[in-house]
């Protein structure tokens, strides 16, 4: 009798303690945001801000990546000069959006953590780091790849890639399609611009990286190339094309059943700017939506005070890079043209 009391005991201890776990997490969750998309209504033709002063907040914001099933978000936020540069993730839970959070293995403040890439079947997790291979090793002396296995437990432990992606060169921005194409971008120590690469990986190991054709690696400079999952088209950032609308714009290069490239086709005025900074393209897993990293500075009328200057610094569209997002159906749009 005594052992069943104080069993009993022992659960309603339990029960409570998980009562108040369950209280403590509440604020843990986006007030009344359910639904894909971190419960954003979907653009159309137009960019729109993405998920403003959830995603976008007013800080420099960039490099958007998700699950298949869309229940993760993961992005990069950045202070500085990249002194400071981690990637934030937000999950659906039972309905509701967990409230943005630096992701545990991208909280050390003595390294880079950019450029989130997630695989088409979900199962692994790429990022960009120069973060070393040891425990108290320096920084490494330029960016490599990481990847994490998917596990019952979330996302497993970093591992970087071994050669011959990562190379004594910086090697970043990953992508990877269906059938096991990884591409990236590799900068040269002994050259001045970078360059789309790919790799493939087969039985157990990664080929020699190929540095793609003039069609892709197009102007004076080009990198952080996306890659279509099923590998028809890329969206690449160009520098010096003479239909630029001024800096760097995105580009789209297409490919057909013979490996050959078309292009590059600027991606026109609602994407491309007269700035800099649009260099992060993405697409959503279904499709729909194309995501993009661009510093738009909303226009302001009448006079200027310092309270106006410190409520705009929290607010997207303030000079800042910021996530966009609009309707993709226009890429496809552009190889029939």
């Amino acid at each position: 009798m005594l052992r069943t009391v104080h069993g009993l005991l022992w659960l309603i201890i339990f029960i409570c303690l998980s009562d108040c776990q369950l209280i403590s997490q509440t604020d843990d969750f986006l007030p009344d945001l359910s639904g894909p998309y971190l419960g954003q209504t979907p653009p159309g033709s137009e960019p729109e801000v993405f998920a403003p002063g959830i995603v976008s907040t007013g800080l420099y914001e960039r490099d958007l990546t998700m699950t298949p099933e869309g229940d993760e978000i993961y992005y990069c936020t950045v202070l500085g000069n990249y002194d400071h540069a981690v990637i934030v993730g937000t999950r659906q839970i039972k309905g509701k959006w967990t409230r943005p959070e630096i992701m545990p293995f991208a909280a050390d403040p003595g390294y880079m953590y950019i450029e989130p890439h997630i695989s088409p079947d979900g199962n692994r997790f790429f990022y960009v780091s120069n973060q070393p291979d040891s425990v108290g090793a320096p920084p490494m002396q330029t960016e490599d790849i990481w990847v994490m296995n998917r596990t019952e437990n979330g996302w497993g432990a970093p591992a970087r890639l071994p050669a011959p992606v990562n190379t004594i060169h910086a090697e970043y921005f990953p992508t990877l399609t269906k059938g096991g194409t990884l591409y990236f971008t590799r900068r040269k120590v002994d050259e001045k611009w970078d360059a789309i690469y790919r790799s493939v990986w087969i039985d157990g190991a990664w080929t020699e990286p190929e540095r793609l054709g003039k069609t892709v690696n197009a102007g004076t400079a080009r990198f952080n190339a996306f890659v279509d999952p099923d590998e028809r088209f890329l969206i690449v950032p160009v520098l010096g094309l003479q239909d630029s609308r001024g800096s760097v714009d995105y580009y789209v290069c297409f490919r057909d059943e013979n490996d050959i490239w078309t292009g590059p086709f600027n991606l026109g005025n609602a994407v491309n700017t007269q700035g800099g900074l649009e260099f992060s393209p993405y697409i959503s897993p279904d499709g729909r939506y194309f995501f993009f990293m661009s510093r738009r500075l909303e226009p302001r009328e009448g006079k200027l005070s310092l309270s106006d200057l410190k409520k705009w610094n929290q607010e997207p569209r303030n000079g800042n890079p910021d996530i966009y997002w609009m309707d993709a159906s226009f890429i496809g749009q552009l190889k029939s043209k």
